[in-house]
């Protein structure tokens, strides 16, 4: 077993098979079934053609050629439709060809019978081929998983397949070679190509502490590593899987689709019969049969969601399922988080002022003492501010979250709080008109106020800086020629802060000193107000409110496991230019599907009524239906293409 089989709910070895396959219940699949279905259609098309040419061979062993040629090439078509009304219940598009082929039999036309057969046999051949093409994302996507691992062991280094590469083995990556799993540099210094994982086009610098993903490949230098994630767990392991599931998952508009599609059989039997009726001219009826058949139509949602959703996968941009797909396509209102979206997420302490006969020391002791225990941005700054100066942390031996404030602690029998200026109103600890001059000064330039308080009493103010993302206010111009209606941005943080940030990137609506729950409120009301709403985050503050979103987008891999799960959309980047380009893809998408649906039924309204005025023959049908087809999977296929 590969690597990558290790890591997925097993994929099928010679490519999955996606939504598309429930479409179209009579298409056969390769390897032994499609083979001899191959082998069928050959045998058909030679006692056609020698029915056709040749007088002298009327019949063998008594039966009519040209009937031969319509039982080989029709038997598999009507068991097939058979198995799928007794298996599934599916009596969309099989019941109607084998109708259509047993009626021409009855009726005595034995050649357009056997070319029915034929014809939609090689379409269901060409079609299969070009699926195959649109549903490529995986099957590349499989590809990447790395054979071999270079496993350093009691000071020297040997192979193994990657697939045994266990959490905490020490590795040696070489230029050239693939990174076998996820993991952390210890030593050396590489320039790695991540455009396979994170859509990244110019490989990154990585050195000791950074992150490195599986898959992606050294191009220069060579690093140590410790693996950290394997098998399933790995960033290119979630990344199938979550493809995987997404493009088998069906869009609101294929299930529209399937239902409106099981009154086509009851439908197309009776402009068959009426037809018949009227004309007295019973090939016509049977023409109905053939060119009602909804394989174009059904084909029209699933083809275009699969090429889309992979397309963005080979982008570093994983969309969940149809569903989001679709609803990603109406959006016309963006709220943004602040900290980690807008901004790097890499905060760093830029200035410090003790109060009450507190020190330097002691204050970022304490301080990243209490933060030791928190995931979020600002108290990482902290934490490495004091192990910069090399301070020891002071442990708490109380410590208490207030959500969306700071922290409440105890340390050597004092009482701490730590966090913004709601807190200290809450906990009703004054700030001089100094301490608030000070902050309201770093803020106004984008900076956050960290209050420590102690006993009831400010020890010291720290002030955060966290730098603006790059192209942060390119990607706000670039929504705005999207035509999103209204972009507003959504912190935590003092409103004197956020309106700082909003200004620098052009977000004209701040919304600040926030909770969770009252992000999660924003969307609501701008939900109410009718607006199709995305939210974009990446902190666990953020979860209510990307799952309370129409679209939730979760910036960056590395971003807290509960704001990836809450997202329907996730960028595997911290690149936020993507997420104009995530919505386009759905635009793009939402465009293909309605323009798949008005060819397929264009095309069948034109050949019904060709069929009724006798100007279509079975033949001709057969060719008519799986040309549509075709060309519904053709037009899906576009949005593989990658500008």
């Amino acid at each position: 077993m590969s690597a990558q089989e290790r890591a997925l709910p097993q994929t099928e070895a010679n490519g999955p098979r996606q939504a598309t396959d429930t479409s179209h219940s009579h298409t056969h699949e390769h390897g032994a079934g499609g083979h001899l279905r191959d082998c069928l259609v050959i045998a058909a098309t030679s006692l056609l053609l020698i029915g056709y040419w040749f007088e002298w061979l009327p019949s063998i062993w008594g039966v009519d050629t040209a009937l031969l040629a319509a039982l080989i090439g029709g038997v598999p078509i009507v068991a097939t439709a058979v198995v799928a009304i007794y298996q599934r219940g599916d009596t969309k598009v099989g019941l109607l060809v084998s109708i259509a082929i047993i009626a021409s039999i009855a009726i005595g036309e034995y050649f357009a019978a056997a070319e029915v057969a034929l014809i939609m046999t090689i379409g269901e051949m060409l079609e299969h081929i070009t699926l195959e093409k649109s549903n490529t994302a995986l099957k590349k996507l499989a590809e990447l998983a790395p054979l071999k691992a270079r496993l350093l062991e009691n000071g020297s280094e040997r192979e193994i397949a990657a697939e045994l590469v266990k959490i905490g083995d020490r590795l040696l990556v070489k230029q050239g070679e693939k990174i076998p799993v996820d993991g952390k540099v210890l030593a050396g210094y590489a320039t790695v190509d991540q455009a396979t994982i994170t859509g990244e086009s110019i490989p990154v610098e990585r050195r000791d502490g950074a992150d490195v993903f599986g898959g992606t490949i050294v191009t220069m230098g060579a690093v140590e590593m410790v693996a950290t994630k394997v098998g399933q767990d790995t960033a290119l392991g979630h990344i199938i899987k979550m493809v995987k599931e997404a493009q088998a998952s069906k869009a609101p508009s294929a299930r529209i689709i399937d239902r409106w599609a099981n009154w086509f059989v009851p439908l197309s039997l009776a402009i068959a019969v009426l037809v018949y009726l009227v004309t007295g001219d019973i090939v016509r009826g049977v023409t109905i049969l053939i060119v009602f058949c909804p394989c174009a139509m059904l084909l029209s949602t699933p083809t275009a969601v699969a090429a889309a959703i992979g397309a963005a996968a080979r982008r570093g941009i994983l969309i969940k399922g149809g569903e989001s797909l679709e609803k990603l396509g109406t959006i016309d209102t963006v709220l943004l988080d602040k900290t980690g979206t807008i901004t790097v997420g890499k905060p760093s302490v830029k200035d410090l002022c003790c109060y009450n006969g507190w020190q330097k020391n002691d204050l970022l002791a304490i301080a990243a003492g209490i933060e030791k225990r928190s995931e979020h941005h600002l108290a990482k700054a902290i934490i490495q501010a004091a192990e910069k100066e090399n301070i020891p942390l002071a442990e708490p031996s109380c410590w208490e979250p207030a959500i969306g404030q700071g922290i409440i602690a105890e340390a050597d029998g004092r009482h701490f709080l730590l966090g913004n200026q709601l807190l200290m109103k809450n906990k009703q600890v004054p700030l001089t008109p100094e301490q608030q001059a000070y902050c309201l000064e770093h803020q106004q330039a984008g900076g956050t106020a960290v209050i420590v308080a102690a006993d009831g009493a400010v020890a010291g103010i720290i002030i955060i800086h966290d730098p603006l993302r790059e192209g942060a206010k390119a990607t706000i111009a670039a929504l705005s020629r999207e035509n999103i209606g209204n972009i507003v941005l959504l912190t935590g943080d003092a409103a004197v802060v956020g309106n700082a940030i909003g200004t620098q990137v052009n977000i004209p609506t701040v919304h600040g000193d926030l909770l969770p729950a009252d992000k999660a409120k924003y969307i609501e009301a701008y939900q109410a107000a009718g607006g199709k709403v995305a939210m974009i985050g990446d902190g666990i503050n953020d979860a209510p409110a990307l799952a309370k979103a129409d679209i939730g987008i979760a910036m960056g891999y590395s971003g807290t496991d509960i704001a990836v799960e809450a997202a329907d959309i996730v960028l595997l980047s911290d690149d936020l230019n993507k997420v104009p380009e995530t919505i386009r893809k759905g635009r793009k998408a939402i465009r293909t599907i309605w323009q798949n649906i008005i060819v397929a039924n264009a095309i069948n309204l034109a050949a019904i009524i060709f069929a009724a005025f006798g100007l279509l023959g079975p033949v001709l049908a057969a060719i008519v239906h799986n040309v549509g087809s075709i060309l519904v999977v053709l037009n899906s296929a576009r949005l593989l293409r990658q500008k």
